[in-house]
């Protein structure tokens, strides 16, 4: 395969569903370009409108045109969150400062994952909750007038410090916040000074004061990293040419996988810098490397944790074994993405295995051959598709629909850019 052209990533998940959240807490008429069409976004703006927002429909190249009130309402019925992690515990925090209940439900996999990290703090600020399944969905929240909170984080995550200081900005309370190593992606806190909140960090702190105000705003969501990587990787094990991905976010808490590659001997370029609403952007410029095996960090973990697999499946072919260190997080991912990448790597013909919260992977020269089990993962599906674009490859997936969660139209863009070669 040989790459060449320019395609672009769908928009960051992570600030769609941002922007979703605080154009629903503003007054007015907002709009959102850019924004990513996938299921998860889809269960944002779908709660949001249970709410009381009014939000256009999600439609690819079109602008989104959300109505609020500036307050929730009370919702009839249980809000269902589908698939999506950031909506459910993001949500949580904007819920803990209205006076009324909700219940948050989603699918069989999202209500395995952990709520407790998120409820607990809320809790100490006065929220109350009533749990039905243990640490998990579904489960109901009462909000009412909060406290301000000053909380040492048990593990660095964007959604669990997103949750808090969301919950600052709607109950208008002081939040400190300290995360234990490594820095989590930081969306939340520019979109926050962007409305004039003062959000500072100080001696390893995060410190949030009340203040600002979210107004009716306009912004222009840039491509999603986490999505760009996909195209990367497939550039990256191509056997020639160049691909220009137009557009992406290169938040510094977003783009640790592109030092990791460069430290594999992969360094990708970048063109054309932008900024859009306070949100560093550029193109990314990827051709085919030969790759060398690294070490990634515990402290780095925080800043690529989306990028795992992906750079798990790079180091399947790379010289060489590379090590994950400290991954145990992504064994409450939307499945145990730890054991399905070293198990569906071993599947296809790599030597990869789990050592307590270390990934070790090992690379091999032969093609990959075998079939994937995703358990509905939707970075998993794509990781393992792009592997199966070298030559020689045979890798059945079981489930490719699931990449629309995050990437909609992957497979497409993937044949679209695995059909251009050299004539």
């Amino acid at each position: 395969m040989k790459v060449a052209g320019t395609v672009r990533a769908p928009g960051d998940k992570s600030i769609t569903h941002r922007a979703l959240l605080l154009a629903a807490l503003g007054r007015g008429v907002s709009h959102v370009g850019g924004a990513l069409t996938s299921l998860d976004a889809r269960s944002s703006a779908r709660v949001l409108r249970q709410l009381g927002a009014t939000i256009s429909p999600l439609r690819e190249s079109g602008v989104l045109t959300i109505t609020s009130r500036g307050r929730f309402r009370a919702p009839e019925r249980t809000l269902d969150c589908g698939n999506s992690g950031t909506t459910t515990r993001l949500l949580l925090g904007l819920l803990a400062a209205h006076r009324f209940r909700a219940t948050l439900t989603g699918d069989a996999s999202l209500r395995r994952r952990p709520m407790r990290r998120v409820t607990l703090p809320l809790a100490e600020m006065g929220a109350r909750f009533e749990e039905r399944a243990g640490d998990g969905l579904p489960l109901t929240i009462r909000g009412g007038p909060l406290r301000p909170i000053r909380y040492a984080m048990p593990v660095s995550s964007a959604q669990i410090k997103s949750a808090l200081l969301l919950a600052g900005v709607a109950g208008e309370v002081e939040v400190d916040l300290r995360e234990p190593s490594g820095r989590s992606r930081d969306h939340t806190e520019r979109l926050l000074r962007a409305f004039g909140y003062d959000v500072v960090e100080r001696d390893g702190w995060i410190e949030f004061r009340p203040g600002g105000r979210i107004e009716p705003f306009d912004i222009q969501v840039p491509g999603d990293p986490s999505s760009a990587a996909f195209l990367v990787g497939a550039s990256v094990l191509a056997e020639g040419g160049e691909l220009r991905i137009a557009g992406v976010g290169v938040n510094p808490t977003r783009t640790g996988f592109l030092r990791v590659l460069e430290r594999m001997g992969a360094p990708i370029a970048t063109e054309a810098p932008d900024t859009s609403f306070g949100e560093p952007v550029a193109d990314l410029i990827a051709r085919p490397a030969a790759l060398r095996s690294t070490e990634v960090t515990a402290g780095e973990i925080p800043g690529l944790i989306d990028e795992i697999p992906m750079l798990a499946v790079l180091a399947s072919r790379a010289r060489g074994e590379t090590v994950f260190r400290d991954v145990g997080e992504l064994r409450v991912k939307e499945s145990d993405r730890l054991g399905l990448i070293a198990g569906n790597l071993r599947a296809v013909g790599g030597r990869a295995e789990v050592r307590g919260d270390d990934l070790h992977v090992e690379g091999v020269e032969h093609p990959p051959r075998g079939k994937v089990r995703t358990a509905g993962d939707h970075r998993i599906a794509m990781a393992f598709a792009v592997l199966g674009t070298l030559a020689g490859a045979r890798v059945a997936i079981d489930d490719m629909v699931c990449a629309a969660v995050s990437f909609p139209g992957f497979p497409a863009t993937l044949r679209r850019i695995a059909a251009r070669r050299s004539r």
